[in-house]
């Protein structure tokens, strides 16, 4: 039996690393989804000029964005990983606005937002499994800057999975709960899409713990 697997990340970075352990572990790109907030603008499809400040490996590519194809659009276009991150694509979510997304799971979210589906993010989630109470937190984690990758696997590898994607995760409970603490009930499909320097400031809160 195969089983979905969702974690939410702080940002890109923080996933892409464990989207690569996820592959070294055998799991393949074909079954691993991303979909990460673009709101503080880190990546752009027509752009060739990189921040020294954000290409530490100096390999002249944002290492925000290691592997992305200029111009790619969702979907995977070579072997590996290599090429589910050169899939990489811009799309709008309702109530989250522009997102860099690949895979199976953001190709269900493009075609509901495609089709002027409101929330289509919770349709994809719900789809994949994941219950309405923490549908609702992980699309608000993206539209606050977050990064949600999910992956695809056969139960019996479940546990090993999970080890992998719980090293750097967000806790869904805490991280619901600190948003209800704050005035939030439900993602709103209606609601503006975080600035960037919202997105600064959302991170600012949780940085260096995982709630």
């Amino acid at each position: 039996m195969t089983i979905t697997l969702s974690r939410l990340f702080d940002d890109y970075g923080t996933a892409n690393r464990v989207m690569q352990e996820l592959e070294a572990a055998g799991v393949p790109s074909a079954d691993i989804s991303v979909i990460s907030s673009n709101a503080d603008n880190w990546y752009t499809s027509n752009s060739t000029a990189v921040d020294p400040r954000r290409d530490r490996d100096r390999d002249g590519v944002d290492d925000r964005a290691e592997g992305a194809a200029t111009g790619a659009s969702i979907g995977v276009a070579t072997g590996g990983l290599a090429g589910l991150l050169a899939g990489l694509g811009m799309i709008a979510i309702p109530g989250i606005g522009p997102v860099v997304a690949a895979g199976w799971l953001a190709s269900t979210a493009a075609v509901a937002a495609a089709g002027g589906l409101a929330g289509g993010i919770l349709g994809a989630l719900a789809e994949a499994g994941v219950s309405q109470e923490d549908a609702h937190v992980y699309a608000e984690g993206v539209r606050r800057g977050g990064t949600l990758v999910s992956v695809r696997v056969p139960d019996v590898q479940r546990a090993r999975v999970e080890t992998i994607l719980d090293r750097a995760s967000v806790s869904i409970p805490d991280r619901g709960a600190a948003y209800r603490n704050r005035g939030w009930s439900t993602f709103d499909p209606k609601s503006p899409a975080y600035t960037a320097d919202q997105v600064r400031k959302e991170r600012d809160l949780y940085r260096g713990g995982s709630l």
